[in-house]
């Protein structure tokens, strides 16, 4: 069937969809609005498809917003020749957006972004630690433990352990006490995030430095580790909670801001402050291209010492592109808002 014309598709997952299915499921409402709350780049950038439609007219192209449930009746009526999907939230858990990308390669589609086997393996932490660090990139090992009791032991450390969920969708630790001094208070937290979230925990020792955001969007096909943008984000605090995550995105993002309780993290670019660690976190992201498959957009997240000891923490196939971080990366790097940045980089994916 012939396209209207050439033209991008933008798969989301919506927060209320999201919201409503784990409600069925039996997730308690407040924990299901904060697991929700990780879809919130799907309700900020909901704001700008006027804007990214307009940017696509403007280079030929048409654009369609499709909610995940939707997806699939709307690609069987497209033309594969002629059209490009790009998912923007992933998930394979509580979150099914990694749905989208197989959907698309079943379909004969081009993408934007990684293939779907990056879409699962991204979301499940203990996994995607394993495979990053037989790829030898600088990963701390990790331990997992499901509701007080251990799958995998985790190595001893000196300085600690931090404790995260291993399917959330994000690095963060959920409360303040996620850094621990020993492994009993560990399992005490896996008790909490299971009977919270039904998910389980991976322990790793705790690492010092600064936290790092590497971003990347490949508005031309031919970009490469050279278009990264990274930078040290400062937000006062050692590490992301719950709490801080949703003061920042979607609708509880908005109220914090009216409420006057929003700050945003300082952003200061790596290589104006430490080179060493900049070359060494642009080695990490070319190691992920080239042996994992990272392409077109994704994110790196790393902390850094002062010694320019650089620790990966995780990637993510589905940054948040409506953040403030990838917004200045998009303006820095490429000289462009949001909404002409993804539209140039679809443009230039279906012209070659």
């Amino acid at each position: 069937m012939p396209s209207r014309k050439p033209g991008l598709i933008l798969v989301h997952e919506p927060e209320k969809a999201c919201f409503e299915r784990l409600v069925a499921d039996g997730h308690a409402p407040e924990r299901a609005a904060e697991i929700a709350s990780y879809l919130a780049q799907s309700t900020d950038l909901a704001a700008e498809f006027e804007a990214l439609g307009r940017a696509c007219q403007a280079r030929g192209l048409s654009f369609t917003p499709v909610a995940l449930d939707d997806a699939a009746g709307v690609l069987a009526g497209d033309d594969p020749g002629t059209t490009l999907v790009w998912t923007l939230t992933d998930g394979i858990a509580y979150f099914r957006g990694g749905a989208a990308p197989a959907l698309a390669r079943l379909g004969g589609f081009k993408t934007i972004g990684a293939d779907d086997a990056l879409f699962a393996l991204c979301q499940d932490k203990f996994r995607s630690g394993a495979v990053l660090g037989a790829l030898g990139l600088p990963v701390p090992q990790a331990g997992l433990a499901r509701d007080g009791k251990w799958l995998v032991e985790p190595p001893a450390s000196t300085a600690g352990w931090f404790v995260k969920p291993n399917r959330l969708g994000a690095k963060i630790g959920i409360w303040p006490d996620s850094r621990v001094a020993d492994l009993g208070h560990a399992l005490e937290l896996s008790r909490r995030v299971f009977a919270a979230y039904r998910d389980d925990v991976v322990v790793q020792p705790y690492v010092a430095g600064r936290n790092v955001r590497a971003s990347f969007l490949g508005v031309t096909p031919e970009a490469g580790v050279e278009a990264l943008g990274i930078a040290f984000v400062d937000s006062g605090a050692d590490f992301q909670t719950m709490a801080d995550s949703l003061a920042l995105y979607g609708e509880t993002g908005e109220a914090a801001k009216a409420a006057g309780l929003y700050v945003e993290p300082e952003l200061v670019a790596v290589g104006d402050v430490q080179p060493a660690a900049d070359a060494g976190i642009r080695a990490i992201a070319e190691r992920l291209m080239s042996g994992l498959g990272l392409r077109d957009v994704f994110s790196v997240d790393c902390r850094v010492e002062a010694d320019d000891t650089v620790h990966l923490i995780e990637f993510e196939v589905c940054p948040g592109l409506p953040c403030f971080d990838f917004r200045a990366y998009c303006r820095s790097q490429w000289g462009a808002e949001l909404a002409d940045a993804m539209a140039e980089t679809a443009a230039s994916r279906l012209k070659g």
